[in-house]
């Protein structure tokens, strides 16, 4: 990303007169092939949950040509701050996740994963790029004089991991001076070109359960003098979900989805342990308080009648994400002036879960969906090993993310 600042946009004194959107609009779009090439580099170089080290040296190295002075974390991941005018005004932050996912990839695309099992199925690529972009655009608002209220970048490790990368880098005081934060999250199935927003939970909670059994075993021939363990693991598999949602208001929308089922090796013989592991999402916070006190409580109930002993282990993975509504106006006004008020998109709460939903517990923000469907192409999914992405997606995030930035101190959030 390297090119010099007269070249990129003119003299100080043509920058200040661009004004903050033109800026934006110039530096994004003369930026395009590099930002294009940055995402490229690190789809070609994926990295595991808390392994980011290459990822974080990268990511340092175009903050720094950007004449900015990025801060490395405890173990991975980075913050970076941009300076604004004014410094008594606490800071505005832009959050990108870095990890990628341990999903071969299995496009043909010449810049596909070069790391035999891991790719960037859920566009982190894309996230960390779009951010790259909006600093170049807000260090020459910054240098224009434009940029009022100052922005930090935070660059997150481990967001597709539990525990997540959200809570550590909260830990490491990242949200001090910040009194809000934005983020973008690449939808597939929306046309690039287009962003969704929606007030209040947007995203659900989700919490691995793991269900440990045991029982006496013994020989199939003998099912009365053994605790029957495979029929009560049948059992549990099927009933606790239903039952869960029958003692659960249906409007929170609780979902227990079991991913994997253990037990025994033999046809003949009754094991004495098995285990069920799988997702409890919630998308009412208030129901995701609940439930795992009613988790245990319905399981002893169901496991009472075959005598064996079951334990649950509900880890709490993370809360919605919940934007906040004067958030969401910062961000819809951004889109509005980037895109037109046509390509803002009404986007419904998914089942799905993200870690921004912890920072979110401790300061106003938003998630916005990132369309980087190619219109009249194919609808991908994320976490797929084919996912592919519309790349001018990047530029529309960037666009979108330094936009904010600036219209941050048009409103209150």
């Amino acid at each position: 990303m390297e090119q010099s600042q007269q070249t990129l946009v003119g003299t100080s004194q043509q920058r200040a007169m661009l004004g903050p959107e033109g800026l934006i609009a110039r530096t994004v779009a003369e930026r395009g092939d590099a930002l294009r090439e940055v995402r490229r580099h690190l789809h070609r170089h994926p990295e595991l949950s808390h392994q980011e080290h290459a990822t974080t040296d990268f990511i340092a190295e175009q903050l720094t040509a950007l004449g900015l002075a990025p801060k490395r974390m405890a173990a991975t991941g980075l913050i970076c701050d941009i300076p604004g005018a004014d410094p008594s005004l606490e800071l505005m932050g832009l959050r990108a996740d870095m990890d990628a996912l341990g999903i071969p990839e299995l496009s043909t695309v010449p810049y596909r994963s070069v790391v035999e099992g891991v790719s960037h199925a859920c566009g982190h690529d894309v996230h960390m790029s779009a951010v790259l972009g909006a600093a170049t655009a807000l260090v020459r608002v910054a240098e224009a004089g434009a940029l009022r209220r100052g922005v930090r970048l935070v660059f997150q490790p481990a967001e597709e991991m539990h525990p997540c990368g959200a809570l550590e880098l909260i830990g490491q005081d990242v949200l001090d001076g910040v009194d809000s934060i934005l983020a973008l999250h690449c939808d597939p199935g929306v046309d690039v070109g287009h962003v969704g927003l929606k007030s209040g939970p947007i995203t659900s909670a989700t919490d691995p359960v793991r269900i440990q059994v045991r029982g006496a075993g013994g020989h199939t021939s003998r099912p009365h003098l053994t605790q029957d363990l495979v029929y009560a693991l049948g059992s549990i598999a099927t009933q606790l979900p239903a039952a869960l949602t029958r003692r659960m208001d249906p409007r929170s929308g609780v979902n227990l989805t079991w991913g994997s089922i253990h037990a025994g090796s033999a046809f003949n013989a009754i094991p004495s342990a098995g285990t069920l592991e799988g997702t409890l999402r919630c998308l009412d916070h208030e129901a995701w308080d609940r439930a795992e006190q009613l988790l245990e409580e319905v399981l002893a109930d169901l496991v009472r009648p075959w005598g064996v002993e079951a334990r649950v282990t509900h880890d709490r993975g993370v809360p919605p994400v919940s934007n906040s509504p004067a958030s969401v106006e910062v961000l819809a006004a951004a889109v509005r002036r980037v895109l037109g008020r046509e390509n803002l998109d009404p986007t419904a709460q998914s089942l799905g879960g993200e870690d921004f939903a912890w920072y979110l517990e401790k300061v106003p923000g938003a998630l916005a969906r990132l369309g980087t469907r190619t219109p009249g192409g194919r609808t991908y999914d994320l976490h797929m090993g084919d996912l592919m992405i519309d790349e001018r997606a990047i530029g529309i995030g960037a666009s979108v993310l330094a936009a904010a930035c600036v219209q941050r101190d048009l409103q209150a959030v």
